[in-house]
């Protein structure tokens, strides 16, 4: 038989790509109970810098790749955040890891937009 291994409702069949939406969308949820403001602001999630919705803007340097970015409203798109996923991937071992940076780097981009300090945004920002 062939088939998949696990049915869709089983979260041995969420693929680590959804898995990582899932978890921006769960910072973005629990900045959006403080901001309210946030409901207006898309965020996404890229695989890699230069790629998708940020239309290759700005050249990534050889010393540092971005983890995120803010592309304010424009061309009839509202202001939207982009998150890399595997440049936030590399730089985590656990899924615990992973939750905590993809929260942060969230919240400094909700700051970035928002002109405020990312402990202004979330106030247990790099406390965990």
């Amino acid at each position: 038989m062939r088939g998949p291994i696990a049915p869709p409702q089983v979260p041995l069949s969420v693929t680590r790509a959804d898995a990582f939406v899932d978890l921006v969308y769960d910072s973005r949820d629990r900045l959006e109970r403080r901001w309210p403001q946030l409901a207006q602001v898309d965020f996404l999630v890229v695989e890699v810098p230069g790629f998708g919705p940020d239309g290759g803007e700005g050249a990534v340097d050889e010393e540092s790749v971005p983890l995120g970015r803010v592309l304010p409203a424009a061309g009839g798109h509202r202001d939207r955040i982009v998150i890399y996923r595997r440049p936030v991937e590399i730089r985590t071992k656990s899924r615990d890891e992973r939750a905590l940076l993809v929260h942060e780097v969230v919240v400094e981009q909700v700051a970035d937009l928002l002109g405020l300090a990312p402990e202004s945004v979330d106030p247990r920002y790099g406390q965990e």
